[in-house]
């Protein structure tokens, strides 16, 4: 197994983040992306749907506080994070370390 990365994430429910949000988000995020490329930054963040990280044991607390299907954002950059939770609203939190015992992909999502 290679060496564990520190991830952050915001998560909702998909029709929260994905649909509700989803017009303001992408927008969001597209500045996000735009940003970091006239730095020359090497991009950061993903949306996920039905992120598998949520159904590891250490991370079942955060999934009961989340309608389900959900969706997260999951960034590798704390100030990403900062940046998401100001821009968001009912949105649970958290961090994990990936890969793991639990969590072999940070950015999975469940099949169905």
């Amino acid at each position: 197994m290679s060496a564990s990365q520190h991830y952050y994430f915001v998560a909702a429910s998909r029709k929260y983040l994905c649909e509700d949000e989803g017009k303001p988000l992408g927008e969001t995020l597209s500045e996000r992306r735009r940003s970091f490329e006239a730095r020359g930054k090497e991009l950061n963040f993903w949306l996920i749907e039905k992120p598998a990280f949520l159904e590891s044991p250490e991370l079942v607390d955060i999934k009961k506080q989340i309608p389900q299907p959900a969706a997260a954002i999951v960034t590798t950059d704390e100030n990403t994070m900062r940046w998401l939770k100001l821009r968001l609203e009912f949105v649970a939190t958290g961090e994990f370390l990936a890969p793991s015992a639990t969590i072999p992909d940070a950015l999975a999502s469940l099949s169905n």
